[in-house]
């Protein structure tokens, strides 16, 4: 008698599977509980410390005039000269703050500071949420070997569920070709086991948080 191989034991328990299907019903999946343990924190602490943790550098401001007070600060001490930024609000607000920065293509691959907005801010995770619709399109979030985001704390949501919601409420059927989150710096062991930070992307990501939801009475 001719000995059964383990590869054919396995696939007669396969065909027999596929033969005999199962007369078990499969209920229905909830896919809108929550599966994280709430926090009674704010979503702007549970963020800084999510992406503080993820080495993110998280600054806090009250106001725009805060922001360029803290821009200023963090562009000297880190002695940023080659700004770079697309996006007609932020030059708005880098103007009033008299910051040099380049806007041209042709200054593009010059660049070592890239200023971008963001879509969300995910705060269970510490995530930055951008798309291919924003104004900086895609390599500038990825380009600069330091990336600044500017956002606002209404723009703080719960998780990326919520994220995805507010983008496909935003742009409805034309949603982007690309929607990503940036989890801090980029950074890879693959090059024998070695961390490295900037393999892919930025060595660094700022955020600097604007507060720009009201006081409750």
């Amino acid at each position: 008698m001719t000995d059964v191989t383990s590869r054919e034991k396995i696939l007669k328990k396969i065909r027999k599977a596929l033969t005999n299907k199962s007369s078990q019903e499969i209920g229905d999946v909830d896919l809108e509980s929550e599966i994280y343990v709430s926090s009674d924190e704010p979503l702007e602490i549970q963020f800084a410390q999510k992406f503080s943790a993820l080495n993110g550098k998280f600054v806090f401001c009250e106001n725009e005039t805060e922001f360029l007070e803290n821009f200023s600060f963090f562009s000297k001490d880190n002695d940023w000269k080659s700004i770079f930024c697309l996006e007609s609000s932020i030059k708005n607000i880098l103007n009033k703050g008299q910051i040099k920065f380049y806007d041209k293509e042709d200054d593009f691959a010059e660049t070592d500071i890239g200023i971008t907005f963001c879509e969300c801010l995910i705060a269970r995770t510490g995530s930055i949420m951008i798309t291919s619709k924003q104004g900086s399109g895609r390599r500038l979030p990825v380009y600069s070997n330091n990336h600044i985001v500017i956002a606002y704390t209404s723009q703080l949501v719960n998780n990326i569920k919520d994220g995805l919601k507010l983008i496909r409420d935003k742009y409805g059927s034309q949603l982007p070709s690309m929607i990503s989150t940036i989890s801090g710096p980029s950074k890879t062991a693959d090059i024998e086991k070695t961390l490295v930070q900037g393999a892919h992307g930025p060595k660094e990501v700022f955020v600097f948080l604007i507060d720009d939801v009201p006081l409750a009475d």
